[in-house]
């Protein structure tokens, strides 16, 4: 996402992003193609791949209620780590 708040994306950072794009959801397994949500803003090579719904549902998303998050007993870093699995394995 381009924000006035952050430079650009790199070649290598857009490449990570596109990859933690095509995982499945790291909070609910959602096998449907994912968002990328910066821990850090700017920090691409800390995104965590959420699907719409963990990452801006109202209720259930980070940036809502964080309702899947807390019935997951997940937090942002326990999402990142599963993440960097996933990305390994691939």
């Amino acid at each position: 996402m381009k924000s006035k708040n952050k430079p650009a994306m790199t070649a290598q950072e857009r490449r990570h992003v596109e990859r933690v794009k095509m995982l499945c959801c790291s909070v609910c397994d959602d096998p449907r193609q994912c968002e990328a949500h910066e821990i850090k803003q700017g920090s691409w090579f800390l995104s965590i791949a959420l699907c719409p719904s963990c990452h801006r549902d109202a209720k259930l998303g980070i940036h809502g209620g964080k309702l899947m998050w807390k019935i997951k007993k997940l937090d942002e870093l326990d999402a990142l780590n599963i993440t960097l699995q996933r990305l390994e394995a691939a």
